[in-house]
């Protein structure tokens, strides 16, 4: 199994549900040195790198199937990395891809 910080839309049971076809039970964890942005991407929140800062959220522990398909959901606008949470678990993260938003910022549709 791995584990996946989430701190949007994937902690949703709606979601976890469409998307893997069941729901996952989550432990509270910390994400320090980045921030949620609601900015870049309206209305989802984007985790982009900011010192001082820490988002709350939560560990799921999911499958590398089930890791693929949200690597489809979350698009090319995030980027998945592996971090250390507050606890000292190591975990996959989705934070903002600059590449793509800054050539999405370039080439507005």
């Amino acid at each position: 199994m791995e584990a996946l910080f989430v701190y949007g839309t994937l902690h949703e049971a709606e979601v976890q549900l469409r998307l893997i076809g069941r729901t996952i039970s989550s432990e509270a964890d910390c994400l320090r040195g980045y921030e949620r942005n609601f900015s870049l991407l309206p209305p989802y929140p984007v985790a982009m790198p900011a010192e001082n800062a820490e988002i709350q959220g939560y560990v799921l522990l999911v499958t590398a199937e089930e890791l693929a398909k949200f690597d489809i959901y979350e698009t090319e606008a995030y980027q998945r990395i592996r971090v250390s949470l507050q606890s000292g678990r190591q975990a996959w993260v989705y934070i903002g891809n600059p590449a793509w938003f800054e050539e999405n910022s370039l080439n507005p549709e």
